[in-house]
């Protein structure tokens, strides 16, 4: 996602060298979503990234997320729309097949068993292999999972968002969907690098989340500070110890950690190789304990989205 803009302007070639050099350090799964930039622009520059080496991933993209025409968030779900998005995708990707595909957020006004049931046929086309849905409530995920199996569930997860660990992440387990954690360094602010409030660029994202704002971001701030002193004492990066903790979660997850540029892809690759004391695991669970974020992670209109 944030390889095109949204967290100010990225560097296009960079992003491309970045999604290059991903496989050769053993990262092969790309996640994008035709909601991501405008019309489409995200999953065009991974397009652009696949040729001529799509063998090398495993790509994953979504539908369903939408701005209505008064600019509100929304989410669009008939089965004759899922057919279209998933023929737009494939064009801008330039492949054949997508291998995970999202139900990107679910559309309140049509059954959860029409839309999977579009996407069942467009597996039985080809055009998808796997199939996923992203922030969706407990409920919805059952009755989505009869239909068909859902591969994956997409939702954000991190040690400043842990909503998730009462009951979807149980679900999960119980279901046999494995779980996949967007945001995973809380969109930058885990990495004690990120500017907030009025500092961030004026078209940042960022700057519309509570998170990021006023004395919500002071206090969140105190948090990383324990996180870099943590960091510390394991002797690696505020960043590689945020992915090195949800690494460590039983049942597993798989952290979706974006980023633009290979250094960072390649520092928090190595996140993978460390093992964090349970000392250390423990004081990160007391700090960042669920409830002591503070501030809404999305703006109002779009947190009325989640869980449906």
């Amino acid at each position: 996602m944030s390889m095109t803009p949204i967290y100010g302007v990225p560097d296009a070639e960079e992003a491309i060298a970045t999604l290059h050099r991903a496989p050769e350090i053993g990262i092969d799964l790309i996640d994008t979503s035709d909601a991501y930039g405008s019309n489409g622009s995200n999953e065009e520059l991974v397009g652009r990234a696949l040729k001529g080496r799509r063998e090398k991933y495993v790509v994953a993209t979504k539908f369903g997320n939408i701005r209505l025409p008064d600019g509100r968030p929304g989410a669009k779900g008939n089965p004759e729309y899922v057919k279209e998005a998933c023929d737009k995708s494939l064009r801008r990707l330039g492949t054949d097949h997508i291998d995970l595909y999202f139900i990107h957020r679910v559309d309140e006004t049509v059954p959860i068993e029409d839309t999977v049931g579009a996407m069942v046929l467009l597996k039985e086309q080809g055009k998808i292999r796997h199939l996923g849905i992203s922030e969706a409530g407990a409920p919805t995920i059952r009755r989505a999972h009869k239909v068909h199996r859902m591969a994956a569930l997409q939702t954000e997860y991190s040690l400043w968002t842990r909503d998730i660990e009462e009951e979807i992440l149980p679900l999960c387990d119980e279901l046999g969907i494995g779980f996949l954690a967007y945001a995973p360094l809380g969109r930058g602010f885990l990495t004690g690098t990120v500017a907030i409030g009025d500092a961030l660029p004026q078209n940042d994202r960022r700057r519309d989340m509570p998170r990021f704002q006023g004395t919500n971001a002071q206090q969140n701030l105190k948090l990383v500070t324990a996180l870099k002193q943590l960091s510390s004492r394991e002797s690696c990066s505020p960043a590689q110890l945020a992915i090195a903790w949800l690494l460590s979660r039983r049942p597993p997850v798989m952290p979706l950690v974006g980023t633009s540029k290979r250094k960072w892809l390649e520092e928090n690759a190595q996140a993978v190789e460390l093992t964090p004391s349970q000392a250390t695991l423990g004081a990160l669970d007391e700090t960042f304990r669920p409830g002591i974020t503070q501030g809404d992670r999305y703006p109002a209109a779009m947190m009325a989205r989640l869980g449906l």
